[in-house]
Protein backbone atom coordinates (compact mmCIF):
# COMPACT_ATOMS: atom_id res chain seq x y z
CA UNK A 1 0.00 0.00 0.00
CA UNK A 2 1.36 3.42 -0.96
CA UNK A 3 1.95 5.84 1.88
CA UNK A 4 1.79 9.48 0.91
CA UNK A 5 4.02 11.94 2.69
CA UNK A 6 2.03 14.66 4.42
CA UNK A 7 2.75 18.33 4.92
CA UNK A 8 2.96 17.96 8.70
CA UNK A 9 6.10 15.86 8.23
CA UNK A 10 7.66 18.60 6.10
CA UNK A 11 6.83 21.27 8.69
CA UNK A 12 8.31 19.11 11.47
CA UNK A 13 11.45 18.69 9.37
CA UNK A 14 11.70 22.46 8.88
CA UNK A 15 11.63 22.96 12.65
CA UNK A 16 14.33 20.32 13.20
CA UNK A 17 16.79 21.63 10.63
CA UNK A 18 16.20 25.37 11.15
CA UNK A 19 19.51 27.14 11.55
CA UNK A 20 21.57 24.16 10.41
CA UNK A 21 20.96 24.37 6.66
CA UNK A 22 21.30 27.28 4.27
CA UNK A 23 17.99 28.88 3.25
CA UNK A 24 17.66 28.63 -0.51
CA UNK A 25 18.37 31.72 -2.58
CA UNK A 26 15.81 32.44 -5.31
CA UNK A 27 16.88 34.65 -8.22
CA UNK A 28 15.13 35.87 -11.39
CA UNK A 29 16.31 34.13 -14.55
CA UNK A 30 13.91 35.24 -17.29
CA UNK A 31 10.38 36.54 -17.71
CA UNK A 32 8.22 34.40 -15.43
CA UNK A 33 11.14 32.15 -14.47
CA UNK A 34 13.23 31.96 -11.28
CA UNK A 35 16.08 29.71 -10.17
CA UNK A 36 16.15 28.21 -6.67
CA UNK A 37 19.88 27.88 -6.01
CA UNK A 38 19.83 24.80 -3.81
CA UNK A 39 23.21 23.72 -5.18
CA UNK A 40 24.65 26.28 -2.74
CA UNK A 41 23.48 24.04 0.11
CA UNK A 42 25.96 22.37 2.48
CA UNK A 43 27.76 19.47 0.72
CA UNK A 44 26.68 20.90 -2.64
CA UNK A 45 23.17 19.48 -2.88
CA UNK A 46 19.67 19.34 -1.38
CA UNK A 47 20.56 16.00 0.22
CA UNK A 48 21.90 17.84 3.26
CA UNK A 49 18.34 18.70 4.30
CA UNK A 50 17.12 15.12 4.42
CA UNK A 51 20.26 13.77 6.07
CA UNK A 52 20.10 16.42 8.77
CA UNK A 53 16.41 15.76 9.41
CA UNK A 54 16.93 11.98 9.49
CA UNK A 55 19.65 12.10 12.13
CA UNK A 56 18.07 14.90 14.18
CA UNK A 57 14.78 13.01 14.37
CA UNK A 58 16.55 9.87 15.58
CA UNK A 59 18.56 11.92 18.08
CA UNK A 60 15.33 13.45 19.44
CA UNK A 61 13.72 10.01 19.67
CA UNK A 62 16.74 8.51 21.43
CA UNK A 63 17.26 6.05 18.59
CA UNK A 64 20.58 7.34 17.29
CA UNK A 65 23.13 4.71 18.37
CA UNK A 66 26.69 5.41 19.47
CA UNK A 67 27.82 3.34 16.49
CA UNK A 68 26.38 6.09 14.31
CA UNK A 69 24.94 5.83 10.84
CA UNK A 70 25.83 3.88 7.72
CA UNK A 71 24.93 4.27 4.06
CA UNK A 72 25.97 2.85 0.70
CA UNK A 73 26.47 5.87 -1.54
CA UNK A 74 29.43 7.63 -3.07
CA UNK A 75 27.28 10.44 -4.38
CA UNK A 76 25.43 13.35 -2.86
CA UNK A 77 23.58 11.19 -0.32
CA UNK A 78 26.81 9.78 1.08
CA UNK A 79 28.35 13.23 1.40
CA UNK A 80 25.25 14.59 3.12
CA UNK A 81 25.09 11.63 5.51
CA UNK A 82 28.73 12.09 6.52
CA UNK A 83 28.25 15.82 7.01
CA UNK A 84 25.12 15.38 9.12
CA UNK A 85 26.75 12.67 11.23
CA UNK A 86 29.69 14.93 11.98
CA UNK A 87 27.26 17.62 13.16
CA UNK A 88 25.67 15.07 15.54
CA UNK A 89 29.13 13.87 16.70
CA UNK A 90 28.47 10.27 15.67
CA UNK A 91 30.42 8.07 13.26
CA UNK A 92 29.42 7.69 9.63
CA UNK A 93 30.45 4.52 7.81
CA UNK A 94 30.05 4.82 4.07
CA UNK A 95 30.30 1.86 1.71
CA UNK A 96 31.44 2.30 -1.90
CA UNK A 97 32.53 0.02 -4.73
CA UNK A 98 36.31 -0.37 -4.85
CA UNK A 99 36.39 1.44 -8.21
CA UNK A 100 34.74 4.59 -6.85
CA UNK A 101 36.44 7.81 -7.99
CA UNK A 102 39.20 8.84 -5.59
CA UNK A 103 37.84 12.40 -5.40
CA UNK A 104 34.60 11.07 -3.89
CA UNK A 105 36.48 8.95 -1.38
CA UNK A 106 38.60 11.89 -0.31
CA UNK A 107 35.60 14.20 0.05
CA UNK A 108 33.85 11.66 2.24
CA UNK A 109 36.93 11.29 4.40
CA UNK A 110 37.11 15.05 4.59
CA UNK A 111 33.74 14.97 6.37
CA UNK A 112 35.14 12.41 8.80
CA UNK A 113 33.52 9.32 7.30
CA UNK A 114 34.94 5.82 7.64
CA UNK A 115 34.98 4.76 3.98
CA UNK A 116 34.77 1.05 3.20
CA UNK A 117 35.55 -0.02 -0.37
CA UNK A 118 33.81 -3.29 -1.25
CA UNK A 119 33.38 -5.14 -4.54
CA UNK A 120 33.11 -3.67 -8.01
CA UNK A 121 29.38 -2.89 -8.10
CA UNK A 122 27.02 -0.79 -6.00
CA UNK A 123 24.98 -3.88 -5.11
CA UNK A 124 28.02 -5.41 -3.40
CA UNK A 125 28.67 -2.22 -1.42
CA UNK A 126 25.00 -2.12 -0.41
CA UNK A 127 25.07 -5.74 0.77
CA UNK A 128 28.17 -5.01 2.87
CA UNK A 129 26.48 -1.92 4.30
CA UNK A 130 23.43 -3.95 5.32
CA UNK A 131 25.63 -6.61 6.91
CA UNK A 132 27.55 -3.95 8.82
CA UNK A 133 24.35 -2.34 10.09
CA UNK A 134 23.01 -5.69 11.29
CA UNK A 135 26.24 -6.59 13.06
CA UNK A 136 27.17 -3.22 14.55
CA UNK A 137 23.78 -1.76 15.36
CA UNK A 138 24.56 1.32 13.26
CA UNK A 139 21.54 3.21 11.96
CA UNK A 140 20.97 2.42 8.28
CA UNK A 141 20.21 5.42 6.07
CA UNK A 142 18.99 5.57 2.49
CA UNK A 143 19.67 7.95 -0.38
CA UNK A 144 15.99 8.79 -0.94
CA UNK A 145 13.49 6.12 0.12
CA UNK A 146 12.67 7.18 3.68
CA UNK A 147 9.96 9.59 4.91
CA UNK A 148 12.41 11.60 7.04
CA UNK A 149 14.78 12.00 4.09
CA UNK A 150 11.97 13.08 1.76
CA UNK A 151 10.39 15.42 4.32
CA UNK A 152 13.71 17.15 4.88
CA UNK A 153 14.16 17.67 1.15
CA UNK A 154 10.64 19.06 0.90
CA UNK A 155 11.46 21.97 3.22
CA UNK A 156 12.90 23.82 0.24
CA UNK A 157 9.41 24.48 -1.18
CA UNK A 158 8.20 26.74 1.63
CA UNK A 159 11.46 28.69 1.42
CA UNK A 160 10.90 29.20 -2.31
CA UNK A 161 7.32 30.37 -1.68
CA UNK A 162 8.52 32.83 0.95
CA UNK A 163 11.02 34.32 -1.50
CA UNK A 164 8.65 34.21 -4.47
CA UNK A 165 5.08 35.22 -3.60
CA UNK A 166 2.57 33.98 -6.13
CA UNK A 167 4.59 30.92 -7.11
CA UNK A 168 2.35 28.68 -9.21
CA UNK A 169 4.75 26.04 -10.55
CA UNK A 170 7.91 24.36 -9.29
CA UNK A 171 10.10 22.13 -11.44
CA UNK A 172 12.24 19.41 -9.88
CA UNK A 173 14.43 16.68 -11.31
CA UNK A 174 13.51 13.14 -10.27
CA UNK A 175 15.82 10.21 -9.66
CA UNK A 176 14.62 8.00 -6.81
CA UNK A 177 12.02 10.57 -5.86
CA UNK A 178 13.02 11.84 -2.42
CA UNK A 179 13.16 15.51 -3.37
CA UNK A 180 10.06 15.20 -5.52
CA UNK A 181 7.98 13.45 -2.83
CA UNK A 182 8.88 16.07 -0.24
CA UNK A 183 8.32 19.04 -2.53
CA UNK A 184 5.04 17.57 -3.78
CA UNK A 185 3.73 17.20 -0.21
CA UNK A 186 4.37 20.88 0.50
CA UNK A 187 3.17 22.00 -2.93
CA UNK A 188 -0.11 20.13 -2.52
CA UNK A 189 -0.77 22.08 0.69
CA UNK A 190 -0.42 25.39 -1.14
CA UNK A 191 -1.93 24.57 -4.53
CA UNK A 192 1.39 24.78 -6.35
CA UNK A 193 1.83 22.69 -9.52
CA UNK A 194 4.82 20.34 -9.61
CA UNK A 195 6.64 19.36 -12.80
CA UNK A 196 8.57 16.12 -12.26
CA UNK A 197 11.39 16.09 -14.82
CA UNK A 198 13.26 12.94 -15.83
CA UNK A 199 15.63 11.98 -18.64
CA UNK A 200 13.94 9.85 -21.29
CA UNK A 201 16.16 6.91 -20.40
CA UNK A 202 16.12 7.38 -16.61
CA UNK A 203 12.37 7.31 -16.11
CA UNK A 204 11.67 5.41 -12.90
CA UNK A 205 8.75 7.69 -11.92
CA UNK A 206 7.24 7.95 -15.38
CA UNK A 207 7.45 4.18 -15.86
CA UNK A 208 5.81 3.57 -12.47
CA UNK A 209 2.93 5.86 -13.43
CA UNK A 210 2.56 4.03 -16.73
CA UNK A 211 2.60 0.60 -15.05
CA UNK A 212 0.45 1.60 -12.10
CA UNK A 213 3.10 0.36 -9.64
CA UNK A 214 6.76 0.74 -8.81
CA UNK A 215 8.83 -1.08 -11.44
CA UNK A 216 12.52 -1.52 -12.21
CA UNK A 217 13.86 0.41 -15.20
CA UNK A 218 17.07 0.40 -17.16
CA UNK A 219 19.28 3.45 -16.82
CA UNK A 220 21.13 5.11 -19.70
CA UNK A 221 21.50 8.89 -19.62
CA UNK A 222 24.02 11.69 -19.29
CA UNK A 223 22.32 12.37 -15.94
CA UNK A 224 22.53 8.78 -14.68
CA UNK A 225 25.19 9.63 -12.09
CA UNK A 226 22.62 11.45 -9.96
CA UNK A 227 19.23 10.49 -11.45
CA UNK A 228 20.02 6.86 -12.21
CA UNK A 229 17.76 5.14 -9.67
CA UNK A 230 16.41 1.90 -11.08
CA UNK A 231 13.15 2.33 -9.17
CA UNK A 232 11.27 5.20 -7.59
CA UNK A 233 9.99 5.26 -4.02
CA UNK A 234 6.38 4.32 -3.30
CA UNK A 235 5.88 7.75 -1.73
CA UNK A 236 6.99 9.41 -4.96
CA UNK A 237 4.57 7.33 -7.01
CA UNK A 238 1.72 8.25 -4.64
CA UNK A 239 2.59 11.93 -4.97
CA UNK A 240 2.80 11.71 -8.76
CA UNK A 241 -0.81 10.55 -8.94
CA UNK A 242 -2.07 13.86 -7.55
CA UNK A 243 -3.82 16.33 -9.86
CA UNK A 244 -1.23 19.07 -9.33
CA UNK A 245 1.65 16.92 -10.63
CA UNK A 246 2.84 16.43 -14.19
CA UNK A 247 5.52 13.95 -15.28
CA UNK A 248 7.80 15.20 -18.07
CA UNK A 249 10.55 13.38 -19.97
CA UNK A 250 13.41 15.24 -21.63
CA UNK A 251 16.04 13.96 -24.09
CA UNK A 252 19.71 13.94 -23.19
CA UNK A 253 20.68 16.63 -25.74
CA UNK A 254 18.22 19.03 -24.08
CA UNK A 255 19.78 18.31 -20.68
CA UNK A 256 23.29 18.93 -21.98
CA UNK A 257 22.16 22.16 -23.65
CA UNK A 258 20.43 23.37 -20.49
CA UNK A 259 23.54 22.72 -18.39
CA UNK A 260 25.69 24.63 -20.87
CA UNK A 261 23.15 27.47 -21.02
CA UNK A 262 23.28 27.82 -17.23
CA UNK A 263 27.03 28.30 -17.51
CA UNK A 264 27.12 30.50 -20.59
CA UNK A 265 24.20 32.75 -19.66
CA UNK A 266 24.37 32.79 -15.84
CA UNK A 267 27.80 31.42 -14.91
CA UNK A 268 26.08 28.66 -12.91
CA UNK A 269 27.71 25.23 -12.76
CA UNK A 270 25.41 22.33 -11.89
CA UNK A 271 25.21 18.58 -12.33
CA UNK A 272 23.43 17.19 -15.36
CA UNK A 273 20.77 15.95 -12.93
CA UNK A 274 20.05 19.49 -11.79
CA UNK A 275 20.07 20.74 -15.38
CA UNK A 276 17.32 18.23 -16.18
CA UNK A 277 14.82 20.47 -14.37
CA UNK A 278 15.70 23.47 -16.53
CA UNK A 279 15.69 21.28 -19.64
CA UNK A 280 12.03 20.47 -18.93
CA UNK A 281 11.23 24.18 -19.08
CA UNK A 282 13.27 24.88 -22.20
CA UNK A 283 12.00 21.76 -23.98
CA UNK A 284 8.31 22.38 -23.19
CA UNK A 285 6.15 23.29 -26.20
CA UNK A 286 4.34 25.94 -24.12
CA UNK A 287 4.98 27.83 -20.85
CA UNK A 288 4.62 25.65 -17.76
CA UNK A 289 3.20 28.47 -15.64
CA UNK A 290 3.26 32.22 -15.03
CA UNK A 291 5.59 32.19 -12.02
CA UNK A 292 7.84 29.16 -12.32
CA UNK A 293 10.71 28.18 -10.03
CA UNK A 294 13.30 25.66 -11.19
CA UNK A 295 15.13 23.89 -8.38
CA UNK A 296 18.83 23.63 -9.27
CA UNK A 297 19.48 20.89 -6.77
CA UNK A 298 23.16 19.97 -6.95
CA UNK A 299 26.58 21.03 -8.20
CA UNK A 300 28.94 18.17 -7.37
CA UNK A 301 30.30 17.94 -10.88
CA UNK A 302 33.41 18.49 -12.94
CA UNK A 303 33.01 21.82 -14.77
CA UNK A 304 35.85 21.04 -17.16
CA UNK A 305 33.54 20.16 -20.04
CA UNK A 306 31.73 23.50 -19.88
CA UNK A 307 34.60 25.63 -21.13
CA UNK A 308 36.38 25.14 -24.46
CA UNK A 309 40.18 24.74 -24.47
CA UNK A 310 41.93 28.09 -24.16
CA UNK A 311 43.06 29.53 -27.46
CA UNK A 312 46.65 30.62 -27.58
CA UNK A 313 47.18 34.21 -28.52
CA UNK A 314 49.55 34.99 -31.43
CA UNK A 315 52.09 36.39 -28.98
CA UNK A 316 52.22 33.13 -27.09
CA UNK A 317 52.83 30.94 -30.12
CA UNK A 318 56.35 29.72 -30.72
CA UNK A 319 58.20 31.52 -33.52
CA UNK A 320 58.29 29.97 -36.96
CA UNK A 321 61.90 29.16 -37.71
Amino acid sequence: MEQQLDYAAVRAAADRIAGSVRPVAVVPAAEGLWFALEYLQHTGSFKARGARNFLAAHRDAGTLPDTGVTIASGGNAGLACAWAARAQSVPATVFLPANAPRVKVERLRGYGADVRLVGERYAEALAACEEFAAGSGALSSHAYDHPLIAAGAGTVLDEIRAALPGLDTVVVAVGGGGLFAGVAAAAREHGVRVIAAEPQNCRALNAALEAGRVVDVSVDSVAADSLGATRVSAAALAAAREENVRSVLVPDPAITQARRALWEEHRIVVETGAATALAAVRHAPEPLGERVAVVLCGANTDPGDLTPPAKRSPASRPPVL
